[in-house]
């Protein structure tokens, strides 16, 4: 009577069954001490795998139609995700009784306690996914609701109005020899775009160079590349693909422009806050405790706010990249060597440094290539660099221009007798190829390389003539800008 209270008693805490077994071997198991521990694998039906009250460790055949319908069966328990590969045994049916005994001392013993604790946390973790599951079902409905009441998709949440004084004397000069630094006063968290005023924008070629990074890390967020072209006089609205996330942190916009006529960025009102008003590597009197005028916007991204005639897409994302934006120092272009390689010796002075212009001149002659080099200049780190060149002349003869890029303390005039009897630079250098310039329109020069360059590298500015006549060919070249690009934080300063 014991025993069998006892048997009643293990029935009962068998909440989990660990067997898995055919439904076509039924009949063998009822009756048996371990039928309260089996869960049988129907045969009718194999299109979905469901369990109910079980965590089978085993599965158990007595006939060969049980273990066929089982190997046909067990692979859809793989679905669940959740219960281990089972293992198919074989029972012989006239010694069921001593297997049975077997199985039972298994499923009700450890393995089975260990079996029974992993089949809880298993229902555990399911309530807590359903109610996870449940709370982010509630915050999006907040979310929606809350995105109801906003009727404009992109709000705006800051501004500096543009402000004229008349004793401005124009920024121009600083986007094209330095650029403009100005800190957002808003939090980064949510911000989807800003938009800069431009009381005018010149005809001439050329382009605006916005960066926008944060300023606690130095990690560039996105560049923006814009020809004169794509901008209006008034308010120009440059978005990002994706609002900015994360912690809320500084952000810092960077302004340069490049050719010889610069856009009219528009300046703000006075303001007391020295932090966030607009500063420059060259001090300038327009920037004494002025901001620039901008508009800073949240929502959603790739949306044009209602007020901007126009919308700038990024041309460079730098999500996880750290950059800075450099001009070549007016110290190391006066640097510059003369290492022409030619056989004519010219009567003038044909490469030099401008001073006032912080610029180069690069005459070409009518055979050879004539070549500055200024050693050291390109810093490690570099992706990318560009300049403007134009023909400094009106009657100027056009010419072609180019840059390379070779290792520092290298042969400069070497390197350039290379690229003039084969065409081509040598294997550790990088050439711009060469473009025609002329003295109706600024070219801009570009070198993007694959990754940035390891070591500080000379730079050499070339030229060649392009028709029989080099007459005022007086070939300048300005703007030198150089962005280096890591991963690793950088000096934020």
């Amino acid at each position: 009577m014991q025993e069998l209270k006892s048997s009643g008693i293990g029935k009962r805490l068998a909440a989990r069954k660990l067997i898995a077994a055919s439904g076509r071997d039924r009949s063998a198991f009822e009756g048996s001490e371990v039928e309260h521990l089996v869960t049988y694998l129907e045969a009718s039906d194999y299109r979905s795998a469901t369990l109910q009250n079980a965590f089978p460790l085993i599965a158990v055949a007595l006939s060969d139609d049980g273990e066929a319908d089982l190997r046909e069966r067990l692979p859809l328990l793989e679905s669940l995700g959740t219960v281990p590969a089972l293992p198919v045994q074989r029972l012989d049916p006239a010694a069921r009784s001593d297997s049975f005994a077997l199985l039972q001392a298994l499923t009700e013993g450890g393995v089975g306690r260990l079996a029974r604790y992993s089949a809880s946390i298993t229902s555990e973790l399911a309530i807590l996914r359903r109610e996870r599951e449940t709370l982010l079902e509630n915050y999006r409905s907040l979310e929606d609701a809350f995105q109801a009441r906003n009727w404009e998709p992109v709000s705006e949440i800051f501004a500096h109005d543009p402000y004229s004084d008349p004793k401005d004397e124009g920024i121009g000069q600083l986007l094209a020899n330095a650029f403009i630094e100005q800190l957002l006063p808003v939090s980064s968290l949510g911000v989807a775009g800003f938009a800069l005023h431009f009381h005018s924008v010149p005809k001439a070629s050329g382009e605006l160079v916005v960066a926008l990074s944060y300023l606690e890390s130095g990690e560039g967020i996105a560049e923006w590349t814009v020809p004169y072209a794509q901008l209006v006089p008034t308010w120009n609205f440059f978005s990002l693909p994706r609002a900015c996330g994360g912690g809320a942190r500084t952000l810092r916009l960077r302004v340069s422009a490049t050719g010889p006529e610069t856009a009219g960025l528009s300046l703000g009102h006075p303001i007391a806050g020295e932090r966030y008003s607009a500063r420059s590597e060259v001090p300038h009197p327009d920037l004494d405790l002025r901001p620039l005028a901008f508009r800073v916007f949240t929502g959603l991204p790739g949306v044009k706010p209602a007020s901007a005639p126009n919308m700038i897409a990024p041309s460079n994302l730098l999500e996880g990249q750290f950059t800075v934006d450099y001009r070549l120092a007016v110290d190391t272009l006066s640097q510059i060597a003369d290492v022409s390689v030619t056989p004519i010796v010219p009567e003038f002075q044909t490469v030099r440094f401008l001073d006032h212009e912080h610029a180069i001149v690069c005459h070409p002659l009518p055979s050879g290539i004539t070549a500055g080099a200024i050693s050291r200049a390109v810093e490690p780190g570099t992706i990318s660099f560009s300049a403007s060149a134009v023909i400094d002349h009106p009657q100027g003869a056009p010419a072609a221009v180019s840059f390379l890029l070779a290792p520092a303390n290298s042969n400069a005039r070497s390197e350039v007798a290379e690229l003039a009897r084969k065409g081509a630079a040598k294997p550790s250098a990088y050439f711009s190829g060469w473009r025609e310039v002329t003295s109706k329109q600024t070219v801009n020069i570009n070198i993007q390389l694959d990754e940035p360059i390891r070591g500080p590298m000379d730079l050499m500015i070339l030229s060649r003539a392009v028709t029989d006549s080099v007459d005022f060919s007086w070939l300048k070249v300005s703007g030198f800008r150089l962005v280096k690009q890591s991963t690793e934080v950088a000096d934020v300063r």
